[in-house]
């Protein structure tokens, strides 16, 4: 058993894939045979060593979070699951390990595939679709027929936010790259803006605006809120309110109480799950540098390999 590890703290060239053994489950967990994993901007930080202040990891570190794969064996009090069992979820970030051939995990963190669900696509499911769900209902107090403006509507994050939005009958506003255009009205935005020819400031009285970039992207963002409109920020740790509108950065500590809407969703046929490229695991480098670009268009995947 192999796992994509880290002895030191840099970029993804740090990464090293060593010999890995995840041990036996105690009472309340199982492991899993992982056959797919997705890479997350938060696990370049991790990689990097920005997160310890939040996320304390020991060294040596094995990345990742977000994975599925099949149940391999679980502990004496777990009753909800057994050997052979399709699974998907996200591992805490102290904890990672999904960018494994194998992980032990609190049972309690883990959901059934849908049948007709691949790995791929349910190890792309649990930050983007957790995250998403929180910040625009949870932080961001999405109610329909609102203006929500998505920043990044193809990437991982944004793709998700767009469909969930719009399927709460919101009234969707996203940018994207012209190559993207289409793909993000397919997933129900109905108003695409090229962020490299158009400007997004042009528009006003936007309910509330989805930050996934941060920068400048989040300081132009305030000049297009309606007076009590929202920004739900997943970049900008230290934002504020500012003139009668509200700044909130979204925490996302725990996938867990989501997994099961993302299977009913796509189990309804309302939830389109975007895959950008696929890596093995011995290139999980390459694939943490295709991340570290910010031009990926949905999930960059891992399959670990048995």
């Amino acid at each position: 058993m192999k796992a994509a590890t880290i002895n030191l703290f840099g970029g993804p060239e740090v990464v090293t894939l060593t010999p890995f053994s995840p041990g036996l489950p105690g009472a309340d967990e199982a492991v899993v045979r992982i056959e797919a994993a997705s890479v997350n901007p938060l696990d370049l930080k991790m990689i990097a060593g920005y997160m310890q202040p939040v996320f304390p990891v020991q060294l040596p570190y094995v990345p990742g979070t977000d994975f599925s794969g099949v149940v391999s064996s679980v502990g004496v009090r777990v009753s909800h699951l057994k050997p052979g069992d399709r699974v998907f979820g996200r591992s805490a970030p102290s904890s990672g390990g999904a960018f494994a051939q194998h992980l032990l995990i609190a049972a309690a963190d883990l959901c059934v595939l849908a049948p007709s669900m691949s790995f791929e696509q349910a190890a792309a499911l649990p930050t983007t679709f957790g995250t998403a769900l929180q910040a625009l209902f949870d932080v961001g107090q999405l109610k329909r027929g609102e203006r929500v403006l998505i920043h990044a509507g193809a990437g991982g994050v944004g793709s998700m936010a767009v469909q969930l939005a719009h399927l709460a009958g919101a009234h969707v506003i996203a940018t994207a790259s012209e190559r993207n255009l289409e793909r993000v009205k397919s997933l129900g935005a109905d108003e695409v803006i090229d962020y490299r020819s158009q400007a997004f400031t042009t528009l006003r009285d936007i309910d509330l605006v989805l930050d996934t970039l941060g920068g400048d992207t989040l300081e132009n963002s305030w000049s297009v809120l309606r007076e009590g409109g929202r920004i739900a920020s997943l970049v900008e740790f230290g934002i504020e309110p500012r003139e009668g509108r509200a700044g909130t950065f979204v925490f996302f500590a725990s996938a867990t109480p989501y997994l099961q809407a993302a299977v009913q969703q796509f189990n309804a046929g309302q939830l389109q799950i975007i895959t950008d490229s696929i890596f093995a695991l011995g290139e999980t480098r390459s694939a943490l540098e295709k991340v570290a670009t910010g031009h990926a268009s949905g999930k960059v995947i891992i399959r670990t390999g048995h």
